[in-house]
């Protein structure tokens, strides 16, 4: 059955069903003698061959959305909602085409958005397990001028830092990095800083990409991210853990901006500085926004994914089906359309997504207790699931 799209002024397509008809055997003639069975060849039982068991039929490759694990309980409204705000992404014709029909739709209501979906959309889904983690866009305190507590400057991007090349690999894979390490660089005072930080938020406003400052003067400013010095990204969770400075199950982000904070001085800086990565931004008057992907559209709050470029492309639509969470506190499951909108240092691999939780405080203390097995399927136009 070929999918229709619920969109206003667009055909509706008939279903059509194939009727079978059973075909009868003729009976042999009476006259004729009845076929005898060829004599069995006696086979010594040493030469016996077993039974081969008959081989299953392949797995289909493309999935009713129906089938799909927790489908039943999704908000379809909020994901179609979502979907209409973000869909400007998608460079595919058949995506773009499902785009307008969706803007197309007056008000939504959840019968009406699950149709939508399901008449239009196929799942594939990618083989393997992988990880889902989880980001925000963090709310905090900033100064003009530095003191003991705000002693981390907010870096612009430096003159003499060329544009990343997407061509090249990694550093530390092929070739030599482009730019100093973190270490080098909190070692040169800078030439220009545009706001004081403490040093654990600036760290963690590094690995979230944006964020919200308010300076001493009453002004929220938007921290947005400019530039990377191309070092791959390396987390410090697993070097606490190991070092037995966190609990197995408690190397969430808060409690690892909790203990940077209570170490805040050398040994902070000396856990910090395991991660070579540093990244550079701009400030500009705070709108309200939830902040720009690198799709170069908003990113819709428990919708939006950070993947991996290499393996996907941006305005891919996608169902996740996480689960098995290994950090304490955590929800016990994630399942629901999200769009690839994002990229991030470290998200790297075929199943491997990093979902975006919104902004503020409550975000940031789910996000970082977001470490899921995930289960990854492509939600493929129908008409390109053939």
């Amino acid at each position: 059955m070929q999918g229709r799209v619920l969109g206003a002024g667009l055909p509706t397509l008939l279903l059509t069903a194939l009727l079978l008809a059973a075909c009868a055997s003729t009976p042999p003639s009476p006259l004729e003698p009845e076929p005898r069975p060829a004599p069995r060849r006696s086979v010594p039982p040493t030469y016996e061959r077993p039974e081969r068991p008959a081989p299953e039929a392949p797995a289909a490759r493309f999935l009713p959305l129906t089938a799909l694990p927790g489908w039943e309980a999704e908000d379809h409204a909020a994901a179609l909602a979502a979907f209409r705000d973000t869909c400007g992404a998608a460079r595919d014709p058949d995506m773009a085409q499902l785009c307008r029909a969706a803007r197309a739709i007056g008000s939504l209501d959840r019968d009406l958005s699950r149709r939508f979906f399901e008449a239009n959309f196929r799942a594939e889904r990618e083989p393997g397990e992988g990880v889902l983690t989880a980001y925000f866009s963090p709310e905090y305190p900033a100064r003009r001028r530095p003191n003991d507590e705000f002693s981390a400057p907010l870096r612009p991007r430096p003159a003499d830092l060329k544009p990343a090349d997407p061509t090249r690999p990694d550093p530390g894979v092929s070739g030599p990095p482009p730019y100093a390490d973190r270490s080098t660089i909190e070692a040169t005072p800078p030439e220009k800083a545009l706001a004081w930080m403490r040093p654990e938020d600036l760290f963690f406003l590094q690995i979230q990409g944006s964020g919200v400052l308010t300076l001493d003067d009453g002004r929220r400013m938007k921290a947005v991210y400019a530039a990377n010095n191309g070092w791959p990204f390396i987390g410090i969770a697993n070097a606490m853990r190991d070092r037995g400075l966190l609990a197995r199950d408690n190397t969430s982000a808060e409690a690892i901006r909790g203990w940077l904070a209570d170490h805040r001085g050398a040994d902070a800086q000396a856990i910090m500085q395991l991660n070579p990565r540093y990244a550079f931004f701009s400030l500009v008057p705070d709108d309200g926004r939830q902040p720009v992907g690198s799709a170069n559209v908003p990113l819709a709050a428990g919708r939006s994914l950070a993947v991996d470029p290499a393996y996907r492309q941006m305005g891919e639509l996608y169902w996740i089906d996480a689960n098995a969470p290994i950090l304490a506190g955590a929800f016990p499951a994630y399942r629901r359309v999200a769009m690839a909108l994002d990229t991030g240092g470290a998200i790297k691999g075929d199943v491997r997504a990093d979902l975006y939780l919104g902004l503020g405080p409550a975000a940031g203390a789910e996000a970082g207790r977001v470490r899921h097995t995930l289960r990854l399927y492509r939600l493929v136009p129908r008409d390109a699931a053939k």
